[in-house]
């Protein structure tokens, strides 16, 4: 499943599948070299996807931290337990408007980035 959140990728994977399949059917020259020049565009495409996948990571670790920042503050009985959270959530560009009813948050949660935002 998809949406508006995953990377596309910038490799033509098709293209590729096709350069190489043709390669190992014809095993002419011109074909393996077709395929052959498609591995420095396989490597920036993994490279760029192991970097997402960092930043992936490290946005879940920080949410992960903020939220049990949030619980711990909360039974410890802090006067302002969902700071932690809400801190996070604005180093993150994701704190919902002060104004968005919950139900429509969740229904569209892709619906409501800042005008002139992408989508992380």
């Amino acid at each position: 499943m998809t949406n508006r959140q995953t990377p596309r990728p910038l490799a033509n994977l098709e293209a590729v599948r096709t350069h190489f399949h043709q390669a190992c059917r014809t095993r002419h020259p011109i074909d393996l070299w077709r395929s052959a020049a498609d591995i420095p565009v396989l490597l920036a495409e993994l490279s760029r996807i192991r970097s997402l996948l960092v930043l992936v990571r490290m946005t879940h670790a920080n949410l992960l931290a903020a939220a049990r920042a949030t619980v711990t503050a909360a039974r410890d009985g802090e006067d302002d337990p969902l700071f932690y959270l809400i801190d996070e959530l604005v180093a993150q560009d994701q704190l919902p408007p002060d104004d968005l009813p919950t139900t429509e948050l969740l229904d569209e949660p892709d619906t409501h980035l800042a005008d002139g935002e992408e989508d992380r």
